[in-house]
């Protein structure tokens, strides 16, 4: 479909074939001594996972879990995450991973609508909010990360998931302001975790940095899945800590990293001496790439950051930049091309108010997506299923221009969603936290530009009782992970709005 990609990278042709087994089966593959993770200093064998999932596989068998059932798990970048997801997938379950960040009551919501039969967690989670609470979920069994090491010894698992049973259930926001469970094929991950091999020349000689948390689509595909296919080890420390991942990206002579643009800037702005020499391919993704920060980047450790651009629905990467070139600027924005489109797929922009009808190169619509890495549809939710597509595209919500070089650029949202650090935080939940305040009259929640985290969270709100901003964001911070609570709270009489009552958010964003 786009036979220029071929002039742009020879690693990534216009087609790549597609998988023929999942990444369980190319994880069992891998020798068993081989070094399938460096866990700070510790080198564990692929072996040494392997027996821990059949372990884990056992226990979940133990327990009724059946094909099709859901298992969910909140654990950081430790090889217990490993375990948990291909002792899921042993079990023929569906892994669905939650963030680390998040609290108790939006942990309860993800086990409620994704069914899960059992939650694996890390111990904090019950010793730091009190006996977890679990009436009204499915939940029948916890397992605390603690207690996987300690699982009995158990015979190798005879099943196995085939390439179109559901590998994950994602959870992103949607349109409606709920999480929505984005349902991911193993054929789905199988394919882009190739598409990233190819486009990193991913060999069983290079080495992985775990920047990004695996619980995140760009972990699970881009780390998890790429070392998978390729047999690279992976970095793992438990969760990311600028000096703490130079060194080890140093001591095991990392290569290739897919991480924010959040995280790069904090590894920018670390100071010591490192020897970097081996980071060759470093990409990322998720929010606008200032040019300046690739420069700083690439003076600093001499490596350049490519740009990409993905969703959870389309599992990680619709577009990269190929490795080697650096992307066009957009002269509105300033902003790096997000890259071309990935083998297979087709990417065009769209009328946002009339699909149906596709706009030329430099025309502003909205990015709309085919191909064989699509979602296979929000759980539960076929309405919402069949409004994210359009005539077998899938209709991302932003807003974009293709040049007739092929490049694609992100100009805005068509949703409000906002971006920070990496993570997607939807106004309406951080809003429904606030109107639990009594002093708050008035909510309305808008993404700020910022140098660091990309977009950081502003709320204006209007009270009817005496509350200081302060009071607000720590309200809000003990009810919602660290990423989604507001940094800024701006207390005004009145919230502008529209002739229909409507918040005005542009002007927010301008208060």
């Amino acid at each position: 479909m786009y036979p220029w990609l071929a002039h742009y990278s020879p690693h990534v042709p216009p087609e790549i074939a597609l998988p023929t087994q999942t990444l369980l089966d190319s994880f069992l593959a891998q020798a068993p001594e081989r070094i399938a993770v460096f866990h700070f200093d510790t080198a564990i064998s692929y072996g040494e996972i392997s027996d821990g999932a059949h372990r884990l596989a056992a226990r979940l068998a133990a327990w009724g879990v059946a094909p099709g059932d859901r298992v969910a798990v909140s654990l950081q970048n430790d090889p217990s995450f490993l375990i948990a997801q291909y002792g899921v997938w042993l079990r023929g379950a569906i892994l669905v991973p939650l963030s680390a960040l998040l609290k108790q009551r939006e942990i309860a919501f993800h086990l409620a609508d994704s069914g899960a039969k059992v939650y694996i967690c890390r111990d904090e989670i019950f010793a730091g909010q009190g006996q977890f609470a679990v009436p009204g979920t499915a939940v029948e069994q916890v397992l605390l990360e603690s207690q996987i090491a300690a699982l009995p010894a158990a015979v190798e698992s005879k099943v196995r998931p085939g390439l179109d049973d559901i590998a994950y259930l994602v959870y992103t926001s949607g349109t409606t302001g709920t999480p929505k469970g984005s349902i991911s094929l193993h054929r789905h991950i199988a394919f882009n975790a190739h598409v990233m091999r190819a486009w990193f020349s991913a060999t069983d000689q290079d080495v992985i940095a775990g920047i990004a948390p695996l619980f995140h689509i760009t972990g699970l595909v881009a780390q998890i899945g790429v070392a998978a296919v390729s047999g690279a080890p992976l970095i793992l420390a438990h969760r990311f800590q600028a000096a703490e991942m130079l060194r080890l990206l140093a001591k095991h002579r990392a290569t290739i990293s897919l991480a924010s643009i959040t995280a790069y800037i904090a590894l920018l702005r670390e100071g010591g001496e490192h020897d970097l020499s081996s980071w060759t391919k470093c990409g990322t993704g998720g929010a606008p790439v200032p040019p300046a920060i690739v420069e700083q980047f690439f003076a600093r450790f001499g490596v350049r950051i490519h740009n990409t651009y993905g969703l959870t629905e389309v599992n990680s990467p619709s577009h990269l930049t190929p490795i080697g070139l650096t992307g066009p600027v957009d002269p509105a924005s300033g902003a790096l091309a997000i890259g071309v489109p990935i083998p297979n797929s087709i990417a065009k922009i769209v009328d946002p108010e009339n699909p149906a009808r596709d706009l030329p190169p430099g025309e502003v619509g909205e990015i709309a997506l085919q191909g064989p890495m699509l979602f296979a549809g929000y759980w539960n939710q076929p309405a919402a299923s069949a409004q994210a597509f359009h005539d077998g595209f899938f209709l991302t919500g932003d807003i974009g221009i293709m040049d007739a070089a092929g490049w694609f650029y992100v100009v805005d949202r068509k949703k409000d969603m906002i971006v920070a650090s990496g993570f997607k935080v939807w106004p309406r939940e951080v809003e429904d936290v606030l109107y639990q305040h009594p002093a708050v009259r008035e909510a309305a929640v808008v993404g700020l530009a910022d140098d660091y985290r990309g977009e950081t969270v502003k709320a204006i709100v209007a009270l009817k009782s005496p509350a200081t901003a302060a009071e607000l964001i720590a309200f809000c911070q003990e009810r919602l992970a660290a990423y989604k609570y507001p940094r800024v709270v701006e207390v005004v009489d009145e919230i502008p709005k529209t002739a229909s009552g409507k918040f005005l958010r542009r002007a927010f964003r301008k208060v």
